[in-house]
């Protein structure tokens, strides 16, 4: 589509901007570097790299300031502390000034040989271009199963269809990209905001396989995986409300009749049977009552951070040679 010198200046338009989110990542940032910087070139038209240090507690920071200094196609931003991954691409996605826009992780997992594949594709024609890895066998079990059974149930809830194997490895044309930028959630889930936007007429599907891991190790632990996992469903859905209603009838409603049966059983003067069924229906109840409660609570906490207005991500720290654009908020 646009082609340009290979090192863009701030002045000058650029073809292609790649977003990678890192946190503590330093052992992974000169191998990603060198190979972004190899397949960009090859590319032969005007790209940018933007890093976003999210708050990593390792030399990630000092590695990328080292780099920008000989690398004008290099942007590297440093938050103020660690906001979570989903803030951190979305700082890199404000920042960037591509034409199209490819994020993707900083542990090599996502390989950056694809890119011209996802190049290639917006060449022709695509505005959003998704990819899709197809050797889960190279995943551990529970990420295999605990993917596909939350990606079914979000497509469920939300009415936004997620294939199981997404990531936050895509393109993005300009166009998608400025309406994704617009949304105001507290909590912005990507991959279920980027399939909301629609434009399923000029979008398209990458498959590929997952690499090794280059070093380290993820920094995805179980409890970041639920967090995003219940943002991602409160975010797009309200049918967890809902199902709470549902479920209050329906327990309301045994409740009704295990009260009319036991006044029933009274007024023929016989015995109420033991207490450990009344027990047993009392603390199923009750189990219920919290559940839903715990629901509620959720939605009231994203109502909570919305109102308190706070910015979803503060730049503490840009370096770069090329003289380029200022902080985020």
């Amino acid at each position: 589509m646009q082609s340009g010198p290979l090192n863009a200046t701030a002045e000058q338009p650029v073809a292609i901007s790649v977003v990678v989110p890192v946190y503590n990542e330093s052992a992974n940032l000169p191998e990603l570097l060198a190979q972004l910087a190899a397949v960009l070139n090859g590319l032969g038209r005007s790209f940018e790299v933007v890093v976003v240090d999210d708050g990593s507690r390792d030399n990630s920071w000092q590695v990328l300031n080292l780099a920008s200094a000989s690398a004008p196609w290099l942007v590297a931003l440093r938050l103020s502390r660690n906001f979570g991954h989903q803030h951190a691409l979305l700082a890199g996605l404000t920042m960037a000034r591509g034409a199209a826009v490819i994020s993707m992780d900083g542990d090599l997992q996502h390989p950056p040989q694809v890119l011209p594949q996802l190049v290639a594709r917006w060449d022709a024609g695509d505005k959003v271009v998704f990819t899709r890895r197809v050797n889960e066998e190279s995943l551990g079990w529970f990420k295999r199963l605990s993917s596909r059974l939350y990606y079914a149930l979000f497509s469920w809830l939300s009415g936004v269809h997620i294939d199981t194997g997404s990531s936050d490895f895509r393109l993005l044309a300009r166009q998608p990209l400025e309406q994704l930028l617009r949304f105001n959630d507290v909590d912005l889930f990507l991959r279920g905001a980027v399939q909301w936007l629609g434009f399923e007429a000029s979008s398209s599907t990458v498959e590929f396989s997952v690499s090794e891991r280059h070093a380290g190790t993820s920094k995805y632990s179980l409890r970041r995986m639920l967090r995003l996992a219940s943002t991602g469903i409160v975010s797009f859905s309200r049918k967890p409300l809902l199902v709470g209603i549902w479920l209050g009838v329906l327990t309301s409603l045994l409740a009704f009749l295990e009260l009319a049966y036991i006044l029933y059983s009274y007024l023929r003067g016989a015995t109420v049977p033991g207490w450990a069924s009344t027990v047993g229906i009392i603390s199923f109840l009750f189990g219920v009552l919290f559940a839903i409660l715990g629901v509620i609570g959720l939605y009231l906490a994203s109502i909570h951070s919305a109102l308190q207005g706070r910015p979803r991500f503060i730049v503490a720290e840009v370096a770069t040679s090329r003289g380029g654009p200022g902080g985020g908020s």
